[in-house]
């Protein structure tokens, strides 16, 4: 049985995700996807829109997906290995830099291929997220949200009373 394993945030979940797991899915028995856990997201200096626990459920309901798991930290290799995968499937845009040229040798001294998926073009969670932001007026991450209550409002409801 071949196992395969890919990992990210998946944050507002989009069709370039779906062709991932869609594709991932055609080369192996059994994919296992990590989720990465809102911990880690902010350690990267991002923070995502949806909580993990619903990022996951969704992951979790696709159909190519045979298995979702928290991602807790950064070591694919380590993962792999404990999840008896023989493939890691990541996105084309790591294809060819040093780290991965490294990461490449490193995996295959342990039986594991990487394979490299072409990112669908026009779409990312980033590009959601900023228009989103520019549409509906959505303040950014680094921002923070003040509520602000008119509690004259609730004196005169309280009043009728």
């Amino acid at each position: 049985m071949v196992i395969g394993y890919t990992a990210g945030v998946y944050d507002l979940f989009h069709i370039g995700h779906l062709n991932l797991l869609k594709n991932a899915r055609g080369m192996c028995d059994k994919l296992v996807v990590g989720v990465t856990v809102d911990e880690l997201v902010q350690y990267k200096g991002k923070q995502s829109m949806i909580p993990f626990e619903d990022r996951i459920e969704i992951v979790r309901s696709i159909k190519y997906v045979d298995a979702a798991v928290p991602q807790y930290d950064m070591d694919k290799l380590t993962a792999c290995k404990k999840l008896g995968a023989t493939i890691l499937f990541v996105g084309d845009d790591w294809y060819g830099t040093e780290k991965w040229k490294k990461y490449e040798e490193e995996f295959a001294r342990e039986g594991i291929r990487i394979v490299y998926f072409p990112y669908t073009k026009g779409i990312s969670s980033t590009k959601i997220s900023e228009a989103l932001h520019s549409v509906r007026g959505w303040i950014k991450e680094t921002e923070s949200a003040e509520v602000k209550i008119n509690t004259d409002v609730l004196s005169a409801q309280q009043s009728k009373e």
